[in-house]
């Protein structure tokens, strides 16, 4: 798959998560993209820690408002209903516990649920921005991102950059498996039928338990001869 069509696969797969009445906040770059897969006659409501609720999915060019933007800057729509605010009330809402579900991205994640997601080695960062505050003040934690870099596993038994926050997260979705954060280990719920269980674990470095009952991802996207 090319980049866009993984990012797309995961996002799929993590709207699959919303319940009705959410409160979700997306944070920048592929979860942002959850928006876009929103499950039909679900009442969702998105947040932005930026200011606003009522976030809508990625605007055609006729719906492009250059003032409408997420945390990330990019540009989005607003759903009828929606309103602004400023930041203080924006993390009252998170800080108050009011975000059923955030997710976000991640550098690493490890086996204990710690997620590190902010300081690229050698690069300048400004910080953490909101992650620290969503992880902590939201009922769910799901991370979205790309199973590896460039080949190196991103799911370790220990992270090494430093940590956003400790024991936060609860699932890991990835291109390749969705996968349970439990207090023994990572167990994995669903594979994407391209991968087999082994070459899963090969690009995994924290242990991995299958579940008995393993599905496959994005069942409903699958053609007759089980390829996405």
């Amino acid at each position: 798959m090319e980049k866009r069509e993984i990012q797309n696969y995961i996002a799929k797969r993590v709207a699959k998560e919303l319940q009705e009445n959410d409160v979700v906040n997306l944070g920048i770059g592929l979860p942002t993209l959850v928006a876009n897969f929103l499950p039909e006659g679900k009442n969702i409501v998105f947040q932005s820690e930026n200011g606003f609720v009522g976030l809508g999915p990625s605007p055609t060019e006729e719906e492009f408002d250059p003032y409408i933007t997420n945390a990330g800057g990019m540009p989005v729509t607003i759903l009828p209903g929606g309103a602004f605010f400023d930041s203080a009330l924006s993390f009252g809402i998170i800080r108050g516990g009011h975000v059923d579900l955030t997710v976000l991205g991640a550098l690493q994640v490890d086996e204990k649920g710690n997620i590190a997601n902010y300081m690229i080695p050698g690069k300048m960062v400004p910080g953490m921005g909101g992650a620290m505050d969503l992880i902590s003040g939201a009922k769910k934690v799901i991370v979205a991102m790309e199973h590896t870099a460039k080949g190196n596993p991103k799911i370790l038994r220990d992270c090494t950059l430093p940590l956003t926050a400790r024991n936060q997260v609860d699932m890991i979705i990835t291109e390749m498996a969705v996968i349970e954060v439990t207090e023994k280990g990572l167990l994995v719920r669903e594979i994407n039928p391209l991968f087999s269980e082994e070459e899963i674990q090969k690009l995994t470095e924290a242990p991995l338990t299958f579940s008995r009952d393993l599905i496959y991802m994005n069942e409903d996207e699958l053609s007759d001869e089980g390829v996405i």
